[in-house]
């Protein structure tokens, strides 16, 4: 009788030991899909007069396994404008996005998003510009004139 009892509580010792252990997580590397890694995330482009235009290009790679799709690229108001690389961005290779934000009519401190549309396994990604826009000073062009110099006779 002991052995048998002694038997069961080996085997029942074994049996948990065995469910305890995990398998050793495995080595990370590129994910299945394709996805988009990018060098930076956010552009801080400073302090620009009103009126410029802030060009920034961001650059990003395919840290996946299949070929990167960038489809569409949303921005989060009219005064930006994206380019970006259409053809598809092999496994490990680069691409690029390029912003444009005109700053006429804007002030103060800026955050322009740009949402990266793309056959990424992640779902979107998003890139920004951020900064101030301040006043522009007058300039020769558009400071007033100053008074003509007359000379009057009186008879």
């Amino acid at each position: 009788m002991k052995k048998t009892l002694l038997l069961a509580l080996s085997l029942t010792a074994a049996a948990y030991s065995a469910q305890a252990q995990t398998a050793a997580p495995a080595a990370v590397g590129p994910v299945a899909g394709p996805a988009i890694t990018f060098e930076e995330s956010k552009f801080d482009f400073g302090s620009v007069a009103q009126g410029a235009t802030v060009t920034h290009v961001f650059k990003f790679k395919n840290t996946g396994k299949t070929p990167l799709i960038v489809n569409n690229i949303g921005v989060s108001c009219g005064c930006t404008t994206p380019e970006w690389t259409k053809a598809p961005v092999a496994p490990g290779k680069t691409g690029t996005i390029t912003a444009h934000f005109n700053t006429t009519g804007k002030f103060g401190m800026q955050n322009k998003v740009l949402t990266i549309e793309s056959n990424a396994t992640a779902g979107t990604a998003t890139v920004a510009l951020v900064g101030e826009v301040k006043e522009a000073s007058a300039t020769a062009s558009t400071a007033p004139a100053a008074p003509a110099k007359m000379k009057v006779k009186v008879k």
